[in-house]
C-alpha cells in the first residue's frame, strides 16, 4: 500500500508559542520530527502541513516538503485531510510535530498494522505506564484495548478502574495501564470523511477527537510498543529534549 506521512505544524501554540521553530539543538524542532519520519521505509512522501509562512520557509530551508493550508482548521486532523485530498495514497499517517524522538520502526509498524487489517479505519500506538502519577494526569490519555487489538475507549481518567486496589487502599500499578501515543494512521478515504462528521458527546466531554470515530462505530487498532519518550508541549519539555539530545 502507498503511504504518506503528514506532519501538521502551527506557530501559535498556547503553552509554547513558536514551538516548531525552537532551535537550541542547531536544528528546528520540526526538522527533527521530519528527519525521523523520512528514515521510515514505508513512506513515499513526508510533508509538513502548516498555515504559517515562517514554518514553511524553515522547512524549505532544510530541504523538506511543505504544503500551505488554510488557517481556519479547528484541528490538526482537518489540516492533514486538506493535504491528503490532493494526494494519491492508501494510508495517511498523522505525526505530531512535537515528537522528535519517534522511532522510524514504530511508524513502519503502524502502517503495516493498518495494511494487514482491512476491517479497521485507523490505527494508533500505546505503551505501558511506568509512573503511577502519570496515570492520574488528565493531560496524559489512557486507552483500553480489546483482545483483538481494537480500542475500546480513550480517556483522560485512569481506565480501567482497579477496584481491588481501591478497596485495599493500595496505589495504582502503572503497568496495568496503557498510555496513548498520539500518532495515527488513517485509510485515506476515511480521513477525508472524518472532518465532515459532527462532534460527538463523548468527544466533547473528554476533548478527545478520536472518540468521534469510536462513537460512530469505526474501528481503531492499537499496537502496544516500547516507547517512553514524551512529546513536547511546554518549554520545559523542550529543555528536557535538548539535554537528552546533547547527552546530558
Amino acid at each position: 500500500m502507498n503511504a504518506v506521512c503528514i506532519i501538521p505544524a502551527r506557530y501559535a501554540s498556547t503553552r509554547f508559542p513558536g514551538k516548531p521553530l525552537a532551535r537550541e539543538t542547531g536544528k528546528y524542532l520540526i526538522q527533527h520530527v521530519y528527519e525521523r519520519a523520512a528514515e521510515a521505509a514505508c513512506f513515499g512522501r513526508v510533508i509538513v502541513a502548516t498555515d504559517d509562512r515562517r514554518i514553511a520557509e524553515a522547512v524549505e530551508g532544510f530541504g523538506g516538503d511543505v504544503c500551505m493550508t488554510r488557517a481556519d482548521h479547528p484541528s490538526g486532523t482537518d489540516r492533514i485531510a486538506e493535504v491528503a485530498a490532493g494526494l494519491e495514497a492508501d494510508i495517511v499517517v498523522n505525526l505530531q510535530g512535537d515528537e522528535p524522538q519517534i522511532r522510524p520502526e514504530l511508524l513502519e509498524g503502524l502502517v503495516g498494522l493498518l495494511s494487514r487489517r482491512p476491517d479497521a479505519d485507523m490505527a494508533t500506538l500505546a505503551a505501558r505506564f511506568a509512573d503511577a502519577d502519570e496515570v492520574l494526569n488528565p493531560n496524559v490519555v489512557k486507552v483500553a484495548v480489546g483482545r483483538d487489538g481494537r480500542a475500546l475507549y480513550f480517556s483522560r481518567s485512569a481506565i480501567p478502574f482497579d477496584r481491588e486496589a481501591h478497596l485495599a487502599g493500595r496505589g495504582l500499578l502503572p503497568g496495568n495501564y496503557l498510555k496513548h501515543i498520539g500518532l495515527y494512521a488513517y485509510r485515506r478515504d476515511f480521513l477525508l470523511r472524518f472532518p465532515l462528521m459532527p462532534q460527538t458527546p463523548l468527544e466533547r466531554l473528554e476533548s478527545l477527537e478520536q472518540l468521534r470515530a469510536l462513537e460512530n462505530g469505526h474501528t481503531i487498532l492499537v499496537a502496544e510498543v516500547d516507547y517512553d519518550a514524551r512529546g513536547i508541549d511546554t518549554p520545559e519539555d523542550y529543555a528536557r529534549f535538548v539535554r537528552h539530545y546533547r547527552g546530558l
